[in-house]
């Protein structure tokens, strides 16, 4: 079977997410190795955002592959309402590395699963409080809830029919603020706000917030906005869920991107690192607090593949491989590197109207004029319009043999955690070549 057959039976039998469907092209893979993938031709691509921000380790990690295999070998499934050996190996891994007030777990296969794990707990623990607050740029997952919950242009595709008690709260995108203010003069209005929607609505339960915006442009947030946050859903007696799917997981050069402020959620989930990618995996972690509330009260939810043992057996293998390579210590330093390399290219290009990031979850934000104009947005997206960053993008995967995940007027530069300086120079030179295309297209 050629590659033309291959490419339309995916076509003609698969779907693309979030896009439509005429006029997809993909590329057929093959194989990877550390930061790269291959083509069924083998022809060689650099992965500079871990597919969408996921693939931590890389690929072909011999560690957790083993893991997953001799799981195989030995336990292939066992229904949730069993223990199981493996079960008890990676919840024992989580309790090393994740916030320590965080002590009991539920296991789903994703993020999207482990979000509306999220909401159920939260309701049940605050009920007849229902109602959750979430910000505009976000994105927590494609289910009911989590798509209710999300703020992006994805949510707009299956309204009315969202959930209801989700109230909006402003990002801290500091380069284009909501509230039309500028750090640190603003006081961290966005922040400010959050209390007076609460005192404002009824029956808050909780909060939902990335820690750094994900695929929204990670918008990091000013050093005070994390604890002011955390500070107001106290006094409030409102639970803090951190959605840590792309945030966690040495993303930012610590377990968990909380750690960067010393905060403690009451929920955090997470999913995609926790696995490396190489099995489905979702977990929604909750305080002491919440998990003995459940001693007396029904836990109704659950559902075939919770707690799958071969999902679970990647986990404590990917933190023995954490802990081995000194991941944390690394993603610090490349990071750095990571974001000086970045910086270089802002100066060199006007296109580029912002560059933001922390350890190796970084974001060049592209605009076409001194006004900071995007070269396209949500409505863009949302009618299904290929923007000219998208274009960038194609030309980058094809021309130059990168891959960079990308919003509609910006790059999420995100790869593997494993990544090293000659590796980081080929992306960003290739970026580099590429927004001279960009540059074309500026508006003085």
């Amino acid at each position: 079977m050629g590659e033309i057959e291959d490419k339309k039976i995916i076509r003609d039998h698969t779907f693309k997410t979030w896009s439509k469907q005429k006029g997809w092209d993909p590329i057929i893979v093959s194989s990877a190795k550390g930061v790269y993938f291959y083509d069924v031709e083998g022809k060689k691509y650099l992965d500079f955002s871990s597919q969408f921000v996921n693939v931590n380790l890389g690929y072909g990690n011999e560690r957790v592959i083993n893991s997953i295999k001799e799981q195989l070998d030995r336990l292939q499934y066992i229904n949730p309402s069993f223990g199981a050996d493996i079960r008890v190996k990676a919840t024992k891994a989580l309790l090393k590395v994740m916030p320590r007030n965080i002590s009991k777990f539920f296991y789903s296969t994703s993020g999207t699963e482990a979000n509306e794990a999220a909401i159920k707990i939260s309701r049940f623990y605050k009920k007849p409080r229902y109602k959750i607050l979430a910000r505009y740029r976000s994105y927590h997952g494609s289910t009911e809830g989590s798509i209710s919950l999300t703020g992006d242009y994805r949510r707009w595709f299956v309204e009315p029919n969202t959930m209801n008690g989700v109230v909006r709260i402003p990002e801290p995108y500091c380069f284009r603020c909501p509230l039309k203010l500028k750090y640190p003069d603003c006081g961290i209005a966005c922040a400010t706000y959050v209390d007076y929607v609460i005192r404002q609505e009824k029956n808050v339960a909780a909060m939902i917030i990335e820690p750094i915006t994900g695929t929204n442009g990670v918008i990091v947030p000013p050093k005070e906005y994390m604890p002011l946050i955390r500070k107001i859903a106290k006094e409030n007696d409102v639970l803090f869920i951190a959605d840590e799917v792309m945030t966690g997981w040495g993303r930012v050069g610590e377990w968990f991107a909380v750690n960067l402020w010393d905060i403690h959620p009451d929920i955090l989930t997470t999913a995609k690192g926790a696995s490396a990618s190489y099995v489905p995996i979702g977990i929604t972690g909750v305080s002491k607090e919440i998990g003995e509330f459940f001693e007396d009260e029904v836990f109704a939810h659950g559902h075939t593949f919770e707690a799958h043992p071969v999902s679970l057996s990647a986990i404590p293998a990917v933190i023995e491989e954490y802990e081995r390579l000194n991941i944390l210590s690394h993603v610090k330093v490349m990071g750095d590197y990571l974001g000086k390399r970045l910086q270089e290219l802002k100066e060199r290009h006007r296109s580029i109207g912002d560059v933001r990031g922390v350890g190796l979850f970084w974001a060049i934000e592209l605009v076409k004029d001194k006004n900071n104009t995007p070269f396209g947005g949500y409505d863009d997206k949302y009618e299904g319009y290929t923007t000219f960053v998208d274009v960038l993008a194609r030309r980058l995967l094809i021309e130059k043999n990168t891959y960079v995940y990308n919003g509609p007027s910006w790059f999420i530069i995100s790869p593997p955690l494993i990544i090293n300086k000659e590796e980081i120079d080929e992306g960003v030179d290739a970026i580099d070549d590429i927004l001279k295309e960009a540059d074309k297209e500026f508006n003085n």
